[in-house]
């Protein structure tokens, strides 16, 4: 593994960029962009897909999004999903960039809202030709209707108006900018199984990263984030093929089943029973089925093309 830099716009990324025992420079391989989910950073779930499918073979890139880790990008702590689609996409270029990586076997796998960024890029950029996703969640949507789907979009309402408040605040009377945490500090028992695991993740020694601060711009980010779905318009524009794995025991799984219900191209789902949605971070059994799963259909989708003939 090496620490990369690489541009996106103004802004500049940072990524650790994985490659194979062995690694020969001088020929082109496979290559996989990984998303690492909302509040996440590189050397945490991401890093650990991009460790592990760089051991099957692949070149693996795991990047802080921008405004976030090592990354560039003020303010700080924003998790705006039209920029970290964009991210994807700077991050396939940096891919592109490289000698040994063939610019024609690029593929994305994305964890969680990820997952969720994955898709969007992969819809509008079609350099990317195969996507998995882990645990998705199309954060928008989850944002608006809950963490598991029952609510209505109006339900966003009563906090687009705390945060119109709070904007008014910070504009005009110098309030200092308000945060969210990504997961609860202090879950109670109405706090949803997989949001508790995700404290035992990010919060304690198990996960926990002193870049990965577990908050969130609430003005900024919230206004992006409510109006934003992953899955808009999948259906006529994401051709590439899709495979999702998701846990049958994860309250996000509607995301996923919903993805692939909606997906009209080449797509396989992968529950596996008993799993919950943080299962698959880092818990190797998870983990490992995952990637048992992603690298045959990495294999299978990014196999280079036949030579010409004539």
């Amino acid at each position: 593994m090496e620490s990369v830099t690489f541009p996106n716009g103004s802004l500049t990324m940072v990524g650790h960029l994985h490659t194979p025992e062995g690694f020969d420079p001088s020929t082109r391989h496979a290559a996989l962009v990984v998303v690492h989910p909302g509040g996440g950073v590189k050397e945490q779930a991401a890093g650990v897909y991009a460790r592990s499918l760089a051991e099957q073979g692949f070149v693996a890139l795991a990047f802080d999004a921008s405004h976030q880790g090592e990354s560039g990008g003020e303010p700080r702590h924003l998790e705006d999903p039209y920029a970290r689609v964009e991210d994807v996409r700077a991050a396939v270029d940096h891919l592109q960039s490289l000698p040994y990586v063939d610019p024609e076997r690029i593929g994305a796998l994305g964890i969680c809202a990820g997952g969720g960024y994955a898709v969007n890029a992969a819809m509008t950029d079609y350099r990317i030709k195969a996507l998995t996703t882990v645990s998705a969640v199309n954060i928008g949507t989850s944002f608006r209707r809950g963490w598991y789907g029952t609510a209505a979009d109006a339900a966003a309402v009563p906090t687009l108006e705390t945060l119109a408040r709070q904007r008014t605040a910070e504009a005009a009377r110098g309030a200092e900018p308000a945060h969210l945490p990504y997961v609860p500090a202090e879950p109670d028992a109405n706090t949803p199984r997989d949001l508790v695991e995700a404290g035992d993740y990010y919060l304690t020694p198990r996960a926990r990263h002193p870049r990965a601060e577990n908050r969130f711009r609430f003005t900024r980010s919230v206004s992006r984030i409510f109006t934003f779905d992953a899955f808009h318009l999948v259906e006529d524009l994401l051709a590439q093929p899709l495979l999702i794995v998701a846990g049958g025991d994860a309250g996000s799984l509607w995301m996923s089943t919903e993805l692939h219900g909606r997906a009209r191209g080449p797509k396989q789902l992968r529950i596996v029973e008993g799993a919950t949605h943080m299962d698959f971070y880092d818990i190797p059994e998870y983990v490992d089925r995952a990637v048992a799963a992603a690298v045959p259909f990495f294999t299978e989708h990014l196999t280079p093309a036949p030579a010409d003939a004539s």
